[in-house]
């Protein structure tokens, strides 16, 4: 393969470099760690609907793939809309939208393409799936991108709902989602992302301020935000008792995660170095909800 693409523009890059440059107009990240709930969703929707998980495994890829598309067309979306914000702030100066790797156009139209597509993979499920990544593509590309995000500290309540929504969409292609599991998965997931959003509004706090984002530090300051995070934390606390239906070891393990996350958070009060602190707070809820989703799963194979 020749490692030169000549690309649109007349710029003579790398195959690694282009790669790159997909990689963060897909915010790639951001794009894997959500489909591990929808994964999750439709998991346990095998499980307690005792369903045959090969029998549905065409569903099951629909669903994936359908999920995976809409938010990446989602995602594109964002940094189609936010490349004004993207210039200010030092952490997205490489995005493509900004350094004029892709054309702004390129990415309009790339990012209505894969959410239509997206959409209807997922109307090839059910209609109840396809509802629920409606849904969730609405609430984080017009109500947070579009609407919340510059202009109220609420935005983070609202970009919520976007992630909130994805185990919905992976049970709901099975099974309807009037049901105590799905729920539950909902909620944990809407708290969960508050004190993670608002602890990379703190790492990155001087960049919002610049950008004039409404994120919650920049408008409130840390010492609100850093109580913020605790009453969040403190509200996961109860959801695992929810849950009994995956077994005793799941609800232990599920607590001692809460329990952990709300001695971080209130360490926050103590804390001389805020940023340190942000971080092991972003770090402790990346892992957090990583190991949760995957928790559930592996213990139904028991």
């Amino acid at each position: 393969m020749n490692k030169d693409i000549l690309l649109s523009s007349g710029k003579e890059r790398t195959f690694s470099a282009v790669l790159a440059d997909l990689q963060s107009l897909f915010k790639g990240v951001v794009l894997i760690a959500n489909v591990l709930p929808v994964l999750t969703g439709f998991w346990l929707a095998v499980h307690f609907t005792d369903a045959s998980f090969m029998a549905h495994f065409d569903v099951f890829l629909l669903t994936i793939i359908g999920s995976t598309t809409l938010m990446a067309g989602a995602l594109v979306l964002n940094n189609w809309y936010d490349v004004d914000i993207d210039t200010v702030m030092a952490r997205t100066q490489k995005r493509p939208t900004v350094t004029g790797n892709i054309s702004l156009k390129t990415v309009l139209v790339l990012g209505i393409v894969l959410s239509a597509i997206g959409q209807i993979l997922l109307l090839f499920t059910t209609m109840e799936a396809a509802i629920y990544g409606f849904i969730g593509w609405f609430a984080y590309v017009i109500l947070y991108t579009m609407w919340s995000k510059r202009k109220y500290t609420l935005n983070t309540v609202v970009g919520s709902v976007s992630g909130a929504v994805t185990p919905l969409i992976g049970w709901a292609a099975i099974a309807p989602t009037f049901h105590i599991v799905p729920i539950v998965l909902f909620i944990i997931l809407f708290i969960w992302q508050m004190p993670h959003t608002f602890a990379i509004a703190m790492k990155k706090n001087e960049e919002y301020k610049a950008a004039n984002v409404a994120m919650l530090p920049a408008v409130y300051g840390f010492k609100m935000t850093k109580r913020q995070i605790v009453v969040y934390v403190a509200c996961l606390l109860p959801w695992p008792l929810y849950l009994s239906s995956l077994g005793v070891t799941f609800m232990v393990i599920a607590t001692v995660l809460n329990v952990g996350f709300l001695v971080v958070s209130i360490g926050g009060f103590f804390t001389k170095n805020d940023l340190k602190w942000a971080n092991v707070i972003f770090l402790y809820s990346v892992n957090y909800v990583a190991i949760l989703f995957l928790m559930m799963i592996i213990v139904t194979f028991s």
